[in-house]
């Protein structure tokens, strides 16, 4: 089954805030970032805090549909929140995979492999 690519239109004020986020990434971040830029991770292109309707996603692959987030602290107070997020992704097709800082910071090989293994089902997929 194929699955539908229907572009999510981005409120200007979202595409605002992802740029400040770009600016800001957390150390987690600026980790996982060094390793998936400039197609690093099995020459997928990933972007940063990228915004996808009224959400930001901290990392998307455009071929693999993948959103990739980075949970720290804060969202041990807004499950629900985050629930809904990613049932929002689901339905316009995104697959999503979540990490908390910690798994990034102390064992950022096995976030790649992660990524890589969910990309590479994907393919064989498609």
């Amino acid at each position: 089954m194929k699955r539908e690519k229907k572009r999510i239109r981005t409120p200007a004020q979202i595409q605002q805030r992802a740029r400040e986020l770009r600016r800001e990434m957390t150390p987690a971040e600026k980790l996982l970032w060094s390793r998936l830029r400039n197609k690093r991770l099995d020459g997928l292109k990933f972007r940063r805090q990228h915004p996808l309707g009224p959400f930001i996603a901290d990392f998307y692959c455009a071929a693999r549909r993948l959103v990739v987030e980075i949970d720290g602290d804060i969202h041990d107070l807004q499950p629900e929140r985050d629930a809904v997020r990613t049932e929002q992704f689901e339905q316009y097709g995104y697959r999503v995979i979540r990490f908390r800082n910690e798994q990034v910071l102390n064992d950022i090989e096995d976030v790649l492999a992660a990524i890589e293994a969910i990309c590479t089902v994907d393919r064989e997929k498609s």
